[in-house]
């Protein structure tokens, strides 16, 4: 499989899961995404337009490594890197990490939507003369709830918003990721909330581009994401390891 070192990943006295606090300004991240991304738009569009495709038709199989990949190549932009399409490729070498992730992500959904819908459909199955006015009764029933469960798992998912650059960029392992993205998210939980809604107001105004225009907002909610991931997780200084030049001494 492809290795790739954590390209992100600097050695200094700050340990890589320590993060800070009250940073994240949702329309400043918002505004320097766009600036950052601004001048190479279409190749962090194609990126991200071919790894939603690939997760689709893998049904969610790359979707961690897809991911990864569009972080490597948004977290070079975020530090002044150019970025590269093949840098996709690079979130490849996380797929395990990305893979478990993407299952606490997945799991639970899949798992509530069938304790919701399973009874509904169970009780037709059990009685196929069902009137239409008790088969709306149950089915109201359960949109309702799926309503009140849809903002609890948008709670869990804004928890998990930094597992997978923390991965690429601190090498960490999928359950550090995850825990390490939830203490950061909760102790930038009124930042982290006002980003999600500015993300869902450029959500909303992508859907009213007929509807296509949900795709010409990814890139920058993507890249929304990254900014207020490096402002919560700042890049550490690699150190200097070059030695000195021959005259660097000459005056002693």
């Amino acid at each position: 499989m492809l290795r790739v070192t954590p390209f992100l990943l600097r050695y200094t006295n700050m340990e890589p899961t320590e993060f800070r606090t009250d940073v994240i300004r949702p329309i400043e991240c918002a505004k320097e995404a766009w600036a950052l991304i601004k001048p190479n738009y279409w190749l962090v569009f194609a990126m991200c337009l071919l790894g939603i495709w690939l997760s689709g038709v893998t049904l969610d199989f790359l979707l961690g490594s897809m991911v990864c990949g569009i972080f490597y190549a948004l977290l070079k932009v975020v530090d002044g890197k150019m970025p590269e399409f093949s840098d996709l490729w690079k979130g490849l070498a996380f797929f395990i990490p990305g893979a478990i992730v993407t299952l606490f992500i997945a799991v639970p959904i899949l798992i509530v939507y069938a304790i919701i819908y399973g009874p509904i459909f169970y009780a037709v199955y059990l009685n196929p003369s069902m009137s239409d006015k008790e088969f709306a009764a149950l089915l109201t029933s359960g949109l309702l709830l799926d309503s009140i469960v849809l903002v609890g798992m948008v709670c869990f998912h804004t928890l998990l918003l930094f597992a997978f650059p923390l991965i690429v960029d601190r090498g960490l392992g999928p359950m550090a990721a995850i825990l390490t993205s939830a203490k950061a998210v909760w102790s930038n939980l009124s930042g982290v909330s006002r980003l999600i809604f500015v993300q869902f107001v450029i959500s909303f105004v992508g859907f009213a581009m007929v509807c296509f225009g949900i795709y010409l907002v990814i890139p920058l909610i993507f890249a929304s994401n990254a900014v207020a991931y490096r402002k919560v997780f700042p890049a550490m200084n690699i150190p200097n390891l070059n030695p000195p030049p021959p005259n660097a001494y000459s005056g002693l």
